[in-house]
């Protein structure tokens, strides 16, 4: 799984975290290295689409939150997912 939007939910299912410990996050359980560029263009999309949003923060480095719209997506891209994922086991076993 690489799709940026995906991650990023992904992560923020997780709790709520700043950009730069999303990267870390994705980083460590999806092994993808996403550049600030994509990172926040993915967080501008999902904010646009009332997937999460921004948080107050006392710094400069501001957190984000899943909302349950973002929890709902990302369940509904998961089961999505989930047959591609169960195809494609079945078939390497087979090759």
């Amino acid at each position: 799984m690489s799709d940026p939007t995906l991650l990023v939910l992904a992560s923020l299912a997780d709790g709520d975290k700043h950009g730069y410990a999303m990267m870390a996050d994705i980083r460590e359980f999806a092994g993808v290295e996403l550049g600030p560029g994509t990172l926040y263009g993915a967080i501008t999309r999902l904010e646009a689409s009332g997937f999460i949003k921004g948080l107050p923060s006392s710094d400069r480095r501001r957190p984000y939150r899943l909302t349950a719209g973002g929890r709902a997506h990302l369940k509904e891209q998961i089961a999505a997912l989930e047959p591609v994922i169960r195809a494609g086991a079945r078939r390497l076993k087979r090759a």
